[in-house]
């Protein structure tokens, strides 16, 4: 395995955990790094670096934002995010995986990117409902910056620092499993 696939590998990872926290930031990073050519992307998905995607996953970024906003919004947005996530993550590691077999690459498509993006968003769902169940929605506004503020790190270290994302990633399912773990005690 070459160098470049092995770091194709992290950025897909990264950007698919980040799509747990937002569908579609990720997505919108992915195609601005693509369009100014500071990530190769697989060849059958450079159409994301174009302009109309651009365009689509910017407004669609910016209205997934605005919308986690909303108090009770942004439940109904988790029970939607959830397969969504698990689209998107599968969707941007196929892309990034570069001078990979289709079938390795699928595989670890679902596999890794779709199975962190899921994990992930199922974990933020049920932090939002926790916070929803405990100030009746207000105290979701903070859960929102969190994730969106985690979504824009992940993806930027995703993108400029590929090895140093996966870390984060790392970082991120160990505080899961230890919350996970509390919380079944």
């Amino acid at each position: 395995m070459s160098v470049e696939t092995i770091i194709s590998l992290f950025l897909g990872i990264g950007l698919a955990a980040s799509t747990g926290f937002r569908v579609f930031l990720p997505l919108f990073a992915l195609s601005l790094a693509s369009h100014y050519g500071v990530v190769p992307l697989n060849e059958s998905w450079e159409w994301i670096g174009g302009m109309p995607a651009l365009i689509a996953l910017g407004i669609a970024m910016i209205v997934e934002i605005a919308a986690y906003y909303i108090p009770f919004v942004d439940n109904l947005l988790d029970a939607v995010a959830i397969p969504l996530a698990a689209i998107a993550g599968t969707a941007v590691m196929a892309s990034t995986l570069v001078d990979v077999s289709p079938l390795v690459s699928w595989g670890l498509a679902i596999i890794a990117g779709g199975g962190t993006a899921t994990a992930i968003t199922t974990s933020t769902a049920a932090t939002r409902l926790a916070s929803s169940a405990k100030t009746g929605g207000i105290g979701n506004s903070v859960v929102s910056t969190a994730e969106t503020g985690t979504a824009l790190t992940l993806s930027s270290l995703s993108i400029f620092v590929p090895i140093v994302a996966l870390l984060f990633v790392l970082l991120i399912f160990v505080v899961l499993y230890k919350v996970v773990r509390k919380f079944r005690k």
